[in-house]
């Protein structure tokens, strides 16, 4: 199966455009969105409202009515105000996009599992926050209670269960070898969660340069899944100089970027070794 794959478009109208118009000429069988989808950080607006309206809803009801019958994952980040989860959901029950956060579905002879939560950070907005594998916090980061919240924020047990807990849960939804692992978050400690810290200290304690999520290395490590998808820190890219990597079988993408450019990764769930990434 052809598909393609993009996070972090963080709202930038131009780089949908420019998405919109390869689905329509490459008709893939699948797109997976890696989150970071709206813009406007965590303001809350109607205008966001507005955007999911004209570059989803318009957009994929209009490529349906071309008889275009690409598939669309998705998840959402963390800079996305989980309040507006409901407009995704609406659009799944207008069979536009799958919404796959928490939950495991069938993509012919393989599935897709999704998972939106990164481990605590830095950032303000703490919808998509969760305790990695204990309850501890790194050294310049902030708990999952504190911040700011769009929604309840005991929604899916934010603060009793771990992203450990919840990938254990998840992996009995379907063969591992066989599904495809769409976060957010880049695994712990890999050339895809390498941010921009180097040399910089809080309270003279020095920042760790690898912000990934630990309990998602050990998981792959662990379950071997077929493929794992990856955005979340934007410059990662730049500072190793690789957008994947195999951890044992497994291989690994991020579509993560630090440019004005859209990133694009395609790959053939045949031989995923092939995959390739674009600026455009």
């Amino acid at each position: 199966m052809r598909c393609i794959f993009v996070s972090d478009l963080h709202g930038e109208k131009s780089r949908y455009q420019k998405l919109f118009t390869i689905i329509k000429e490459e008709q893939p069988d699948g797109v997976f969105f890696g989150g970071d989808l709206l813009p406007g950080g965590f303001g809350l607006s109607e205008n966001i409202e507005t955007f999911i309206h004209q570059e989803f809803f318009l957009r994929i009801s209009d490529m349906q009515n071309q008889g275009v019958q690409t598939r669309f994952f998705l998840i959402l980040g963390n800079d996305d105000p989980r309040i507006y989860e409901d407009h995704f959901l609406d659009l799944q029950n207008k069979s536009l996009v799958t919404y796959v956060h928490n939950r495991t579905v069938p993509f012919n002879d393989l599935f897709v599992t999704g998972y939106a939560y990164i481990p605590p950070s830095p950032f303000t907005l703490k919808d998509w926050e969760k305790y990695d594998v204990s309850h501890y916090v790194d050294h310049g980061s902030m708990s999952p209670e504190q911040g700011v919240h769009s929604i309840d924020i005991q929604r899916d047990g934010m603060l009793e269960t771990t992203i450990k807990d919840d990938l254990r849960r998840l992996v009995k939804n379907s063969p591992p070898e066989k599904t495809i692992f769409l976060f957010h978050t880049p695994p712990y400690q890999t050339k895809l969660d390498r941010a921009a810290l180097d040399g910089k200290t809080i309270d003279h304690v020095p920042l760790d340069v690898h912000v990934g999520s630990i309990a998602v290395q050990r998981f792959i490590k662990q379950y071997h899944p077929f493929l794992t998808l990856h955005g979340h820190i934007h410059e990662s890219v730049r500072l190793t100089g690789t957008w994947h990597q195999n951890i044992g079988s497994t291989r690994l993408f991020s579509a993560a970027h630090d440019g004005p450019e859209l990133a694009v990764v395609r790959f053939d769930t045949d031989d995923v070794d092939k995959a390739t990434r674009d600026l455009v």
